[in-house]
């Protein structure tokens, strides 16, 4: 290790990556303070304490974040609909800028040189963590302990074996990130873009053709683009998404797998798992396209794709994100009222819908009776409606493509 460093406060998961990373500060002479974040991967944080000590850390803090996670960071996702690609919830993305600054507040308060992930060269998160501390405090220095390395995750796993380190089986196997919001599973078998995921990757989710046989119907609401009532009930936004993914996931709802273009320039495959994020974005998407203008969709659409590429690129620091948001912030204070949605064998159908801000009329949409233009209305509003097109035809006749 290059980096004059006595301290460093590391990101600590209790998986593969941190657990050697903790054995390897220490015989570098370094000093290593731990920080574990709990955002709703339910972890045990006596037990993920516990095995930070036995790798060799001097002090570790244990900090319980899910409503801190979803209050700034979910909730301004669900309000942009963030999908990256169309596809990914953003689950890990989220959670980076978070982590940072906790590693921040606890390298100044224990006075250290350095923070330090568990993020390889190749990944993502290696940018969000680099990026975000780096804005946040420019002066600590960012170690990536993988990056030095450049072990194969079983030199990993034979390092951790001579230390007499204890990893959990599952994480030999795979390379497994989750909170509240979703869950990512990298490596083994899943790295050849052919092989279909096996079973044995997804925790939160049963096989849908397993799934019940009859349909689960279930009430979402949403006050100014939070979820704030499932079924009537009102709850904390935290608890909505937490039975929601023990509701949608017993249906088999919330797999994701795709080919993904990373920060750094190539594709990789990518499985998740979703279940709440899947319904939840897909129902506040609807009560969105119920309540706000056509003009204010389309533009909106941009603003989302825009915040949501911001975070996913490490960018969370980026004035432009936070302008984006408050933007996005203000047109869902309309956004409220109920969606209703059919779970059924891997599928997320939004069967109703209503708001008090609806802008929609059934005495103007409905064919049956109601409000209807006139023919020379109708005619008149098409032919203004067409005439730049047919303008513009006219104008261009005869003229010959090369």
């Amino acid at each position: 290790m290059s980096e004059n460093v006595s301290k460093v406060v590391l990101a600590y998961s209790g998986g593969l990556d941190t657990t050697v990373a903790i054995k390897w500060f220490t015989e570098q002479g370094v000093d290593v303070v731990t920080f574990t974040a709990e955002i709703g991967q339910g972890i045990n944080l006596k037990d993920v304490e516990r095995r930070a000590y036995e790798a060799g850390s001097s002090k570790h803090y244990g900090l319980d974040l899910r409503n801190e996670f979803v209050s700034k960071y979910v909730i301004p996702a669900i309000r942009a609909n963030a999908n990256y690609e169309g596809e990914y919830p953003l689950s890990s993305a989220l959670s980076r800028p978070l982590i940072s600054s906790k590693l921040v507040e606890i390298a100044e308060k224990e006075k250290a040189d350095a923070v330090a992930h568990g993020c390889t060269s190749k990944g993502n998160d290696q940018v969000r963590f680099d990026i975000t501390v780096r804005a946040l405090n420019p002066d600590l220095k960012v170690i990536a302990p993988t990056r030095i390395w450049r072990w194969t995750r079983q030199q990993e796993v034979e390092y951790a074996r001579s230390r007499g380190l204890k990893i959990p089986e599952s994480h030999s196997k795979y390379s497994i990130d989750q909170n509240l919001w979703g869950r990512s599973i990298e490596g083994g078998s899943l790295e050849d873009p052919w092989n279909e995921p096996p079973e044995e990757v997804f925790e939160w989710t049963v096989d849908p053709t397993k799934a019940p046989g009859e349909p689960q119907y279930i009430t979402l609401g949403f006050e100014k683009g939070i979820p704030k009532t499932l079924n009537g009930a009102e709850l904390d936004t935290t608890s909505i998404i937490s039975q929601l993914n023990w509701l949608a996931g017993k249906h088999g709802i919330g797999r994701i797998d795709h080919m993904e273009s990373r920060i750094i320039g190539f594709k990789s495959r990518e499985v998740y798992e979703a279940p709440a994020a899947t319904v939840i974005l897909k129902a506040h998407r609807d009560l969105e396209k119920m309540i706000l203008t056509r003009r204010e969709l389309q533009f909106k659409e941009l603003a989302d794709r825009e915040w949501t590429n911001l975070v996913y690129e490490g960018l969370w620091g980026d004035p432009l994100r936070q302008s984006l948001e408050d933007m996005i912030a203000r047109m869902n204070l309309v956004v409220s009222g109920e969606v209703r949605i059919k779970l059924y064998k891997g599928n997320v159908s939004v069967v109703g819908r209503r708001s008090d801000y609806a802008a929609y009329s059934l005495d103007i949409a409905g064919y049956d009776e109601g409000w209807y233009p006139s023919d020379e209305e109708a005619r008149g509003f098409i032919q203004a409606w067409g005439l730049h097109t047919l303008m513009a035809r006219a104008a261009r006749r005869g003229v010959q493509e090369t």
